[in-house]
């Protein structure tokens, strides 16, 4: 589910849609931060890939 909406965050960026990737991103976050929460993945990770896509987000 956490890679699906990283994906979707991704391609939104891919295809230069800065409006739709700001919105997958709010989106993601909260996933992501989700399952940071459960222990399914280490909240470094979860904090890595928050601030490369925001940082991708914010380059457009």
């Amino acid at each position: 589910m956490m890679r699906t909406y990283i994906k979707k965050v991704v391609n939104l960026i891919a295809a230069g849609d800065k409006d739709g990737a700001s919105t997958a991103y709010k989106e993601m976050t909260a996933v992501v931060d989700r399952m940071a929460g459960q222990g399914l993945i280490h909240g470094n990770k979860a904090a890595r890939h928050k601030s490369r896509l925001n940082t991708q987000i914010r380059a457009m």
